[in-house]
């Protein structure tokens, strides 16, 4: 089971009082490097419609446009969106994300039967997707006020990893303004929701959210 993203998304009633949070984290230790466990990002951020709220979860960074094509998702590894809504640190609601040959499947929001690093899949699917192969368009699933993609992405994370690295040796102090995207011409694999905002739970506005992969036994 791979844990990520502990992350805080500022919810108003009819607003989000910030634009865009996310965090990320690019190659983990040799166990989930390279894996289909392996999550990069999470993004949370308000829709275009303003009564939603938009999830995007990136796994598998660092691909290679000539590996890209071959990268898939792993019908044996569930992604879970995991929605703490009153600010206890467990999850009360899970949006999961499971796969079989090329479709996505979605189950959530919905209340799970236990917490914690083990879990089953929960009630009857919110909606399905086809995976969009390499290079076309996106296929967009619209389905029960819920949208929903899954398939290769540009990484649209940020990152100057030669700056940071003089950073931490003490050659530099800052980074450069814009500096060097070390991510450049890479792909991940990304998981994109969308769904009303009423649908969280929160009671003060607020949700903290963040994603686990994991793998069937």
């Amino acid at each position: 089971m791979k844990t990520k993203k502990l992350l805080l998304a500022i919810l108003g009633v009819g607003m989000i009082t910030a634009g865009i949070v996310f965090a990320a984290d690019h190659a983990d230790t040799p166990a989930t490097t390279g894996k289909t466990t392996d999550i990069t990002d999470v993004y949370a951020f308000q829709g275009q419609n303003t009564s939603n709220m938009a999830f995007v979860i990136n796994t598998q960074g660092l691909l290679t446009p000539s590996a890209t094509g071959a990268a898939s998702f792993d019908n044996n590894t569930m992604i879970e969106l995991n929605i703490d809504n009153n600010a206890d640190n467990v999850e009360d609601l899970v949006v999961q994300c499971v796969f079989n040959n090329g479709t996505m499947y979605v189950y959530g929001p919905i209340k799970p039967s236990s917490t914690g690093s083990k879990s089953i899949v929960e009630g009857t699917a919110t909606t399905s997707v086809a995976v969009t192969p390499y290079g076309q368009n996106p296929i967009i699933a619209s389905q029960n006020n819920f949208m929903a993609f899954a398939g290769p992405r540009d990484d649209p994370f940020f990152f100057d990893l030669d700056q940071y690295k003089k950073i931490i040796a003490g050659t530099a102090t800052s980074f450069n303004n814009p500096g060097n995207d070390t991510f450049k011409g890479t792909n991940v694999m990304s998981i994109v929701l969308e769904f009303p905002k009423s649908l969280l739970g929160a009671t003060n506005g607020k949700v903290n959210v963040w994603a686990e992969a994991k793998r069937k036994i």
